[in-house]
């Protein structure tokens, strides 16, 4: 039997700028709060495939889809080519309507099947959850115009490390050995009931002294990197995704790796001016995450070299 369910926001912005931010899943991790990791595999421009690592009731899956983009009508069909269970089958619909000039319906439409029919309300929950929260979270983005570019910052740190990949692998997949390893990390609670995703929660220690504690999921894929989100950030973050990569350098005793931290976050400035006191701006925000998140990345990637070429 299959199921069916409509939901529906209407946002006070132009309908190409809410079609643009659907359209481009690079966007989500960091727009959408259920989505960890996304990523286009195939596209010939109208049509692409995804792997996508998103929430489901708590829990981390992963499945890979084909969507359809047809944004002369503003429409993006989507279907889940391997679904993860209990679902069987999964594809829907996002729609865009004009209303006016700044305004726009959204109708985002999902059918489902499951593989067991006790399974039906489970994944009712899931779908009605997630799909509340995209469209709260595309609203929030579209409204904010192009002050939501403002808001995204985005930035890498890289180090050379002559060594194999596995070995700076590990010493990133390994956090659980962190607080040992790092001295910003004083704390770090570590589980994966799935291999290869970790749930994970931190206490920082900043230059002053004080704790900050976030909780991040990653999805570790040996030995080519690790994406994570963080599903606990600061006040002055609205969201924080990243990713460690590895890029092949060199060859005979020069060969190594080049090692980077890159960071999205975006910025919450509704509450800037409170963190930062009243002259706190947007831009000051920026500079001081700019700071702490590269400085803390760098010294991860600086003991990770350490670890990879001396053992």
């Amino acid at each position: 039997m299959t199921h069916t369910t409509t939901h529906t926001v209407m946002i006070g912005a132009p309908a190409k700028v809410v079609y643009d931010l659907i359209a481009d899943v690079t966007t989500w991790p960091y727009t959408f709060g259920p989505t960890v990791n996304a990523e286009v595999f195939e596209s010939d421009g109208s049509t692409e495939r995804l792997r996508l690592h998103a929430f489901a009731n708590g829990d981390v899956r992963t499945w890979t889809s084909r969507r359809e983009l047809d944004p002369a009508n503003l429409h993006v069909k989507f279907q889940q080519e391997r679904s993860a269970a209990p679902v069987k089958t999964m594809g829907g619909e996002w729609r865009i309507v004009p209303i006016a000039d700044s305004a726009t319906r959204v109708d985002l439409l999902h059918h489902f099947t499951a593989a067991q029919p006790e399974a039906v309300d489970l994944i009712l929950n899931a779908v009605n959850n997630n799909s509340d929260a995209e469209l709260a979270a595309l609203k929030r983005a579209a409204e904010y115009g192009d002050d939501y570019d403002k808001l995204v910052l985005k930035f890498s740190d890289s180090i050379t490390i002559h060594a194999s990949r596995k070995d700076v692998y590990e010493f990133l997949y390994r956090s659980d050995l962190w607080p040992q390893r790092l001295p910003h990390v004083a704390r770090l609670d570590l589980t994966e009931a799935v291999t290869g995703v970790q749930s994970m929660e931190m206490d920082t220690r900043s230059p002053d002294g004080s704790i900050h504690t976030t909780h991040s999921v990653r999805v570790c894929t040996p030995y080519d990197g690790i994406v994570y989100k963080q599903t606990r950030t600061p006040p002055i973050m609205a969201a924080h995704v990243g990713r460690w990569t590895f890029t092949d350098i060199g060859d005979g005793i020069e060969a190594g790796i080049q090692a980077t931290s890159h960071h999205t976050v975006v910025i919450r400035p509704e509450v800037v001016t409170d963190v930062l006191g009243p002259d706190g701006t947007i831009e000051r925000a920026r500079e001081l995450i700019r700071h702490a998140l590269g400085t803390n990345s760098l010294t991860t990637l600086r003991h990770a070299k350490e670890f990879a070429e001396n053992g």
